[in-house]
């Protein structure tokens, strides 16, 4: 009872700290996360060891489910922020970056965990999967402002944007490394399938099913009549249900959930896109993604800690990190980029910041629970050491650059 009490306290004390912390955050090169994952190392030198004693990562099932939650959550968040309505010219930088540069940087990685890691083909395209997509979760503070904010420049709406699409269509990526894998273990064809079902069949389902169920619940909030509309409520938890009920009726019908939440939330978006109840709905869906990021990164920061991560960390998987952040995704969104209209400068934030973060640990722990692949320990290893290198790199270098950019952009002449 004492020990349950204890814990009762202590994750109370963690969620006010993190409550209270980004209003000191803004102007240091610190970010939440960071401060999460240094919590969680804190919490294992501390008498409160035995409290964070759970390694997420020695339960698989456990790190897919945590990070699924939390990453519908912040697709729903991430979609109603967005201003801007749905066009070739408006999202062209986020179909370059999703038609180009995630294919460029799924294929560079998977390079690098052929020749430097020495992974079979799927364990090195499971790889390229996993990292390539940026993350809806940890880009906080370079995405878009909240509903009519105005912090909606071409930079943060294209990083946006991008964490709200790659998550999804980096799952034909990922369903193709786990038709190899099982193809190679009962050498059944897997080509025709996984395009007609993984790649046709799922997009489109994703797609459909998430705008015709965002215009959908946008009648209901919007456009009942007799003031009876979901608006009227004005309960935020309704951003919850809609999530939900997006995700679960998509991957019910076998499509990409993650993909129909993202759609959903710009397809609602696009029925009213004035209302102030967009700012409950997203201030809601913020609060509970920030609670369940926290509650993942401080159990991932006590991992660390304790030692149980990085066992088998080595100069290999150090080496392909920095090749991965520094070299293979700015090369990749830059190369996308090319013929963007907007300034060198600015094709250079949207190429650097690239996020690796909660997405590719659920992209990983969900293989893996699909088909073996040689090299488990490995592809864990390589995927933490990127995230909490990400976290750390972009965590300390987003306030100064994103200051900077704004400083620029603000500039007179």
């Amino acid at each position: 009872m004492q020990s349950d009490a204890l814990l009762l306290a202590v994750f109370g004390a963690i969620v006010l700290v993190t409550a209270w912390l980004p209003l000191f955050l803004r102007k240091l090169p610190l970010s939440l996360p960071m401060v999460c994952i240094g919590i969680g190392v804190l919490l294992v030198w501390s008498p409160f060891s035995p409290l964070v004693g759970v390694n997420p990562l020695e339960n698989r099932i456990l790190t897919e489910r945590i990070t699924e939650l939390v990453i519908i959550v912040a697709l729903m968040g991430a979609g109603l922020k967005l201003d801007r309505p749905v066009s070739w010219r408006g999202w062209e930088s986020s179909f370059r970056l999703l038609g180009i540069a995630m294919p460029l940087t799924i294929a560079g990685i998977t390079f690098l965990g052929w020749s430097i890691l020495g992974l079979g083909l799927a364990a090195a395209l499971l790889l390229g999967a996993a990292l390539a997509p940026t993350d809806p979760v940890l880009a906080s503070d370079i995405q878009v402002g909240p509903p009519q904010s105005g912090k909606e420049d071409d930079v943060r709406f294209a990083l946006t944007s991008e964490a709200g699409l790659n998550d999804g269509a980096a799952f034909p990526f990922v369903f193709l490394a786990i038709a190899i894998a099982l193809s190679s273990a009962s050498g059944e064809p897997f080509f025709t399938r996984w395009l007609v079902v993984d790649v046709l069949w799922k997009i489109a389902a994703g797609v459909g099913i998430g705008w015709l169920g965002g215009k959908a619940m946008g009648y209901l909030t919007f456009h009942l009549p007799k003031r009876s509309g979901l608006s009227e409520t004005r309960d935020g938890f309704v951003a919850l249900g809609i999530t939900f009920l997006a995700y679960g009726s998509t991957e019910m019908l076998h499509g990409y959930g993650f993909l129909a939440v993202f759609v959903a939330a710009v397809a609602l978006r696009s029925v009213e896109r004035k209302h102030q109840y967009h700012e409950s709905l997203h201030d809601f869906a913020e609060q509970i993604e920030r609670l369940l990021m926290m509650i993942l990164l401080v159990c991932f920061g006590a991992a660390i800690a304790e030692g149980s991560i990085f066992g088998a960390l080595s100069w290999q998987v150090i080496v392909t990190t920095a090749l991965v952040l520094f070299v293979v995704r700015p090369l990749a969104a830059w190369v996308g980029l090319i013929g963007f209209p907007t300034s060198s400068r600015e094709k250079a934030v949207i190429a650097f910041f690239g996020i690796r973060g909660l997405g590719s640990f659920y992209y990983l722990a969900f293989a893996l629970g699909q088909a073996e692949f040689e090299g488990a320990t490995v592809l864990w290893v390589t995927v933490c050491f990127a995230v909490l290198s990400s976290i750390v790199m972009h965590g300390v270098m987003v306030t100064p650059i994103m200051h900077q950019l704004d400083t620029a952009d603000h500039a007179p002449g």
